[in-house]
C-alpha cells in the first residue's frame, strides 16, 4: 500500500537501499534493547523496515489521508506515523504485547529518519 508509491517516486535502487537500511537499523535497535534488558528471544521479520517505509511515505505524500482499521479515523500520513510511533513507544516501555519487537519498529523509524536527513543534504 505504501511501498509502491514511494518506489515510483524514488526508483527501485534508492527504494531498496532505504528499505535495507531501515531493516538493519531496526535489527540493531532490537539487539541493543534486548542486551540492555536481558530479555533474549528470537526476532524475525521486516516490520521495522516497514515502519521506516511508513515514514518515507509520510514525507513524500504529507497530504494523503490514511484510514487505519482501528481506530477508523481518517488522518493525514504524518499524523498516522506519529500516532503509530507513540503507540509503539508506549507499548515497548510498558511491556504490553509481549513477543512483539516494539523497539525494532522504533529503530526502523529512526533509521528511516536518519537516512532521509542524509539524502536531503545531498
Amino acid at each position: 500500500m505504501f511501498g509502491g508509491d514511494v518506489e515510483r517516486v524514488w526508483g527501485p535502487r534508492r527504494f531498496l537501499a532505504f528499505y535495507l537500511f531501515c531493516a538493519l537499523s531496526a535489527g540493531i535497535m532490537q539487539l541493543i534493547v534486548t542486551a540492555l534488558t536481558g530479555s533474549y528471544y528470537p526476532t524475525v521479520g521486516a516490520s521495522g523496515a516497514l515502519f521506516g517505509l511508513l515514514l518515507a511515505f509520510a514525507r513524500c505524500f504529507p497530504y494523503r489521508v490514511v484510514v487505519p482499521l482501528f481506530p477508523p479515523i481518517p488522518m493525514r500520513a504524518p499524523v498516522f506515523v506519529m500516532v503509530f510511533g507513540i503507540l509503539e513507544l508506549v507499548l515497548g516501555v510498558t511491556g504490553t504485547q509481549a513477543g512483539v519487537a516494539h523497539f525494532a519498529h522504533l529503530g526502523g523509524l529512526a533509521g528511516g529518519y536518519l537516512f532521509l536527513r542524509f539524502w536531503r543534504g545531498r
